[in-house]
């Protein structure tokens, strides 16, 4: 039986996967599954994401003798992941879009780099208040996370989580680079404010 150490490169493992290597396919599954369950839950919610993992599945084991390499495998299969969770939403006629952005100056609080402009106080957790009070905070921010629009949600996983860069993002999700900055600074608006109202009130 074939071990991890066995795919000691990427193309092993292609070329393994494309000959039906059983032992190939459950590694590629055991590696990347939890990394591409998140995306799809980012993107249609966690009661649809199983249906478009079984169907990214599929689509990522019919497509693999075409696949070019032209990006690594996680990222290709990302992508796979990403589309079917689109298709999916819009068979529920839920249409994923960039919100408005409104009159708000919320652009203005970050640098081109994506930093804080005037980041939000930083607190000293040395007392048990001060423990719960993180805690508390850690759920609001948890809270404000679930309730992004889903392409938010999304770009959020990737960068945050999967730590895609930016232009895998847009390759991923089809989305331009200057939109998917948008997104960024958006969601970040929001954690911002959830952030200063929980630090001037102690509520989300």
């Amino acid at each position: 039986m074939k071990s991890k150490a066995t795919f000691d490169t990427e193309d092993a493992l292609i070329d393994a996967l494309i000959l039906g290597d059983a032992t190939a396919f459950q590694y590629l599954i055991t590696t990347h599954y939890n990394a591409l369950f998140r995306v799809a839950v980012a993107i249609v919610g966690r009661d649809s994401a199983d249906g478009v993992i079984q169907d990214a599945w599929i689509s990522i084991i019919k497509a693999l003798p075409k696949f070019e390499k032209r990006s690594t495998l996680k990222t290709w299969m990302t992508r796979i992941v990403a589309n079917e969770a689109k298709n999916r939403l819009r068979k529920e006629s839920r249409h994923v879009l960039l919100d408005d952005m409104g009159e708000d100056n919320f652009l203005e609080r970050f640098k081109d780099d994506g930093h804080w402009q005037s980041p939000p106080v930083s607190w000293d957790f040395s007392t048990p208040e001060q423990i719960l009070e993180e805690k508390q905070l850690r759920r609001c921010i948890e809270a404000t996370l679930k309730r992004l629009p889903e392409k938010q949600k999304a770009v959020f996983s990737l960068r945050y989580m999967e730590n895609y860069s930016l232009e895998e993002i847009c390759n991923i999700l089809d989305v331009n680079y200057s939109n998917v900055r948008v997104i960024l600074h958006r969601g970040k608006n929001q954690l911002f404010e959830t952030i200063q109202r929980f630090q001037v009130t102690g509520e989300c």
